[in-house]
């Protein structure tokens, strides 16, 4: 199935106003970063914490604990995958009684994150885990919601909301692809 780009929603511009929404919203609710430990999911939600992190540095003078989690074993689909891409897990600080701000780029099934919950209890019991995403496009099929969303996407199912960013990327930009042909009556 070919896909074209059907509409670019948010530039750099946006998303770094996003992010930085999120990075005020983060310390309000956890009233400062004392205890707040950012983690971001492998693959894009790992240069996203990056820049959460950042902008929360930026705001308070001090960098959060910053770790990656990789939830490649944890899917529920790995039996489908010929060979799942793994990445490092690196959380380098005490998970036990850390608010963890748990980052990824879009929410879609509920799927990714029940898989990171599941990884991320393997190293430690955090007092809370809260979830971060840039993107909430709805089609939940899991009881998941965000507690801080960049910017909320109705999209149909039939549609990819795809988030780009550096370095993965050479452009910062969330687009929505649609199959080629499609609305083309």
């Amino acid at each position: 199935m070919e896909l074209r780009r059907k509409a670019s929603i948010m530039d750099e511009t946006a998303m770094r106003r996003a992010i930085t929404r999120i990075a005020h919203e983060v310390i309000e609710h956890n009233e400062g970063i004392d205890s707040v430990a950012i983690v971001g999911i492998h693959r894009r939600g790992v240069p996203l914490a990056r820049l959460l992190a950042d902008a929360i540095e930026s705001i308070e003078g001090t960098r959060p604990a910053l770790g990656t989690l990789d939830i490649s074993f944890y899917r529920d689909d790995i039996g489908r995958s010929i060979a799942p891409v793994v990445h490092d897990t690196d959380i380098p600080f005490e998970l036990d009684g850390c608010n963890v701000v748990l980052v990824d780029d879009v929410l879609y099934t509920g799927r990714t994150i029940r898989s990171a919950l599941d990884a991320l209890m393997d190293y430690g019991r955090p007092k809370t885990v809260q979830l971060a995403v840039l993107v909430d496009r709805g089609h939940r099929e899991l009881p998941i919601r965000a507690d801080y969303v960049g910017k909320n996407v109705p999209s149909s199912a039939a549609e990819e909301v795809r988030l780009l960013i550096e370095p993965i990327d050479d452009v910062n930009a969330v687009e929505i692809w649609e199959s080629a042909g499609e609305g083309d009556e």
